[in-house]
């Protein structure tokens, strides 16, 4: 059983920053896929970027590419989003999931664990 906690939402105008956080229980953490995923209101979970085991290889959704940056430090089991040059439309709920597999993937129904959430709301 994996346990994660997102942490680092909040309240910012656009154009700022935040780094969001995933904090992972369980073991053999590093051999975990883990991804960014955020859901507004009446809208469905959408993908924002993942990362794989070793932190090598990374994948963005097109619409935070070159802005949002995903990182792991796996000796302390946890995931992070640097989020820049935010937007009002990255107004959302992040959750951070993880699959037991290698290979990156993008739909929500690929993953097996998922946190509660943490809320991200960008100001015009």
């Amino acid at each position: 059983q994996v346990q994660l906690i997102e942490s680092g939402g909040g309240l910012v105008q656009a154009g700022g920053s935040l780094r969001l956080s995933c904090a992972a229980s369980g073991r053999a953490f590093d051999t975990y896929t883990m991804g960014w995923f955020r859901q507004s209101p009446g809208k469905e979970r959408e993908f924002v970027a993942a990362i794989t085991g070793s932190g090598l290889r990374t994948i963005y959704a097109d619409s935070v590419k070159g802005r949002f940056t995903i990182s792991r430090d796996n000796a302390k089991n946890t995931m992070y989003l640097q989020m820049n040059g935010l937007k009002p439309e990255d107004t959302a709920v992040y959750y951070c999931a993880t699959r037991q597999s290698v290979f990156l993937r993008i739909q929500v129904a690929s993953y097996d664990y998922w946190g509660q959430g943490t809320q991200v709301t960008v100001s015009s």
